[in-house]
């Protein structure tokens, strides 16, 4: 998750852990599920949508907010659903307007979800499972290994919160949130820094997104649908350590999804040490792969580089890195090492930074340093959420 350095005070605006829920999350419940469940109460099928409707849309809270519902079904879908099925573990708010959520699942199990607010812009970046099973050595999210994936429900759910946190739209359209946003309307939204909606997703949360491909499908659909979020596919990234078998299989989907491929290293021995899984895969497979997703896609690949100081940021890695993606459509997003207790890594120096970016422009290769947002929040992958969970027991 992108993060920016700063010193600024943070706000802890959920501190004490409501009870864990007991039933389903609403947004778990298929559709033809739920309209078997309410034609059993006598109510039309249409009653299924406008649930959706009130929760994607019209930020319901709770179910007795619906008021287009008859009361009585309202309080028969409380009784037996939940309209979230996950709970607002700890909640920060950094000065410049990032939001990182730790929320806790039915099973008592942590994700993280940040709100990053800029120009305009209100990025997602939502997680797709509990914990990471690549073993990135740098990640806190991995550090302890894969628990599960997230059903398609948790990670709308995490979209639905951070949406929520954005300011209500006050223009009077009929379903003021249910597209993505006008040009007009993202330059207007840059004078206050704040968006009305969210405008894009980054699936760069915890876990590896492939791993998870059918749920998070799933969940970009109705998160793309008119009647969910109306966020285009283009205002989609999802980033992959490179499976390759994967990415073929996302490239077929035929949606225009922007892929990021996490590389972090130019040549397979130092990548194996930085991803172990690397040596199941190899930069050639990997490479090819993104290569025939831009064929399919038209969609140029960006390439996630964390510069750990020392390890992969010397002159031959530069060297190595250029020389692999010249001549390729491809993007470089440099990423400078965000500390994390208890890992041994360290940020680079200006000056190896600085050579890094020279090389990689020399060959032509498009690179940029990603800012870094939110870092008095832990706004890191799975830092937080490390933390919450030494604090409490799960």
């Amino acid at each position: 998750m992108p993060a920016m350095s700063a010193t600024l005070p943070l706000l802890d605006t959920d501190s004490t852990p409501p009870a864990a829920p007991t039933k389903r999350g609403i947004l778990d419940v298929p559709a033809e599920e739920l309209r078997a469940w309410l034609a059993a109460r006598g109510q039309p099928p249409m009653r299924a949508a406008q649930v959706r409707r009130q929760v994607l849309i019209n930020r319901a809270a709770t179910f007795e907010e619906m008021s287009d519902l008859p009361k009585i079904l309202r309080a028969e879908l409380a009784e037996a659903f939940d309209l979230f099925s996950t709970r607002v573990e700890r909640h920060l708010t950094a000065a410049d307007g990032t939001h990182k959520l730790v929320l806790r699942l039915a099973d008592g199990g942590m994700i993280e979800a940040v709100l990053i607010q800029d120009d305009g812009r209100a990025t997602a970046c939502v997680s797709t499972q509990v914990g990471c099973g690549m073993g990135c050595v740098f990640c806190a999210s991995g550090l302890n290994g894969v628990v599960r994936n997230l059903t398609s429900g948790e990670i709308i759910e995490q979209l639905v919160r951070l949406r929520n946190l954005t300011p209500k739209p006050v223009a009077a359209e009929k379903n003021p949130i249910s597209r993505s946003p006008s040009r007009k309307e993202v330059r207007e939204g840059a004078t206050t820094g704040l968006a009305d909606r969210l405008t894009h997703i980054v699936v760069m949360g915890m876990g590896e997104p492939l791993a998870n491909l059918d749920n998070l499908l799933d969940a970009l659909a109705v998160a793309g649908d008119k009647n969910g979020l109306g966020i285009g596919a283009r205002h989609v990234t999802i980033s992959t350590v490179g499976l390759p078998v994967k990415i073929a299989r996302l490239a077929e989907v035929g949606k225009q999804y922007s892929l990021a491929v996490s590389l972090h290293a130019p040549n397979d021995e130092l990548r194996t040490r930085i991803v172990p899984t690397n040596d199941k895969t190899g930069l050639d497979a990997i490479l090819a792969a993104a290569d025939a997703y831009f064929a399919e896609t038209g969609r140029q690949v960006t390439y996630e580089y964390v510069v750990l100081g020392g390890l992969n940021d010397l002159p031959e890695h530069a060297r190595q890195l250029a020389g692999l993606l010249a001549g390729r459509k491809a993007h470089v997003n440099l990423i400078p090492w965000n500390n994390v207790d208890g890992l041994p890594y360290q940020r680079p120096h200006d000056a190896d930074l600085e050579y890094l970016i020279d090389t990689l422009r020399k060959s032509a290769v498009s690179v940029k340093v990603r800012k870094r947002k939110g870092s008095e929040i832990d706004a890191a992958c799975g830092q937080l959420r490390r933390k919450v969970e030494g604090e409490r027991p799960v």
